[in-house]
């Protein structure tokens, strides 16, 4: 018997699907479903293509590493933004950060799982 070949995709078109996927919370593979049933409830697997969403026990581990590497990154270089550009006092600055480091996270949730499930899934698709 011999075997049907699929055309390969194109890798900057595979790009361009999975980050516009990923851009409307779809499921990386399909892009039918949405990721996320609620604010902080993901269901385990797409109803429609049977794409895992956690891989593996401890999986999301990297999302929280995107997660506080965003986070960091705005804080360290805004208050040094906020230092030099305007002289404000750390005081000030703890005025200023603390309640974002408090929020931000929260917020980025959904865009911190969105992006580590993408950079997983466009170099190994399969679950």
């Amino acid at each position: 018997m011999r075997r049907r070949r699929v055309p390969s995709e194109a890798p900057a078109g595979r790009i361009a699907r999975v980050l516009g996927r990923a851009v409307r919370l779809r499921c990386p593979r399909c892009g039918e479903t949405e990721l996320f049933s609620g604010w902080f409830t993901m269901p385990p697997a797409c109803v429609l293509c049977g794409l895992s969403f956690e891989r593996a026990q401890g999986y999301w581990v990297g999302a929280i590493y995107v997660n506080y590497a965003a986070t960091v990154t705005i804080a360290i270089t805004g208050y040094f933004l906020l230092w030099t550009r305007f002289g404000l006092s750390t005081t000030a600055q703890f005025a200023i950060w603390i309640p974002f480091l408090l929020v931000f996270p929260l917020w980025f949730f959904h865009e911190s799982l969105k992006l580590w499930l993408t950079l997983n899934i466009y170099p190994n698709p399969e679950p």
